[in-house]
């Protein structure tokens, strides 16, 4: 015991290895690199500065920014609960069912993520507005989608919903089908096997797509604008607020930034969280 102990202390108690010299090459690739990193962190710690030293959140509940936070919340879980309903069951389908124009159909379902979001935001004013594609059958129905919480949802639904689908296709892509057999073979089937077996397995998987579409949901700013529209109280989620009172109340653009950046770094944190346990997961699978 005493020699384990002291063998213990002796690999604990030596020093690292030292690192050789960067080279010539080396030094330049960590310069630009550090410039990168400088470029990317630099305007947020100017944001944090600016924000510390004007004390921004003084004002906060006159700018508006408390009914803002209130529809953005409102809208992104509506948006995350619309996806979880119709985004996972396609997500299914084109990860275990081979048919034509499949590929085809996943660069539809993923072609929000690159579009433009003016276009985004047009498309669905051409297809839901009151002159659009199904617009005289929705007045009808006695349903005005534009400039309405409604309309909110739709926008961040169509540029959000693809990245909880790309995640969620990859986690059903990744349970190995030997276990949903074996369940097969104890009497589960249909959705049974669904709900016990399959959606269990894949559950990191779709956390981490569920935080990434809340996240770009919270964020969405062109598509809503064209479609929704900035009405306070009705359709101005937070970037809209930003985009609203920013020449003449810089204190509250500013305060309502901060609170997004944080969001989306507690959000990229529990993705990252979620994808390594994901990660770990398989490997103990594959392992066993």
């Amino acid at each position: 015991m005493s020699n384990r102990f002291s063998a213990l202390r002796r690999e604990t108690s030596t020093p690292p290895a030292v690192q050789p010299p960067l080279s010539g090459g080396e030094s330049v690739v960590a310069l630009l690199g550090g410039i990168a990193l400088v470029f990317l962190v630099l305007p947020i710690a100017a944001l944090v500065v600016r924000a510390v030293g004007a004390q921004a959140w003084e004002n906060m509940p006159t700018s508006g920014i408390p009914d803002a936070i209130w529809l953005s919340f409102v809208s992104t879980l509506s948006t995350v609960a619309l996806t979880l309903a119709f985004g996972t069951p396609l997500a299914y389908m084109l990860a275990r069912r081979r048919f034509r124009l499949r590929r085809l159909v996943n660069v539809f379902v993923e072609l929000p993520i690159v579009l433009p979001p003016a276009v985004a935001g047009l498309a669905l004013l051409i297809t839901f507005g009151r002159r659009g594609l199904l617009g005289p059958l929705l007045g009808e129905l006695g349903v005005s989608l534009p400039f309405t919480l409604g309309a909110v949802v739709l926008a961040q639904t169509f540029v959000a919903a693809p990245f909880y689908i790309r995640a969620a296709q990859v986690g059903f892509q990744g349970v190995a089908r030997e276990i949903e057999d074996a369940a097969r073979v104890d009497g589960a089937g249909g959705l049974r096997l669904f709900w016990h077996i399959t959606l269990p397995l894949s559950s990191r998987n779709l956390a981490s797509g569920i935080v990434l579409c809340w996240a770009r949901a919270l964020g969405e700013f062109g598509a809503t604008i064209l479609f929704a529209g900035s009405l306070q109280g009705r359709t101005q989620t937070m970037p809209l607020l930003i985009y609203n009172v920013i020449e003449r109340d810089i204190d509250a653009a500013i305060l309502t930034g901060l609170i997004l950046i944080f969001l989306a770094v507690v959000a990229l944190l529990l993705s990252q969280w979620f994808g390594r346990k994901a990660a770990e997961d398989d490997l103990s699978i594959s392992n066993a």
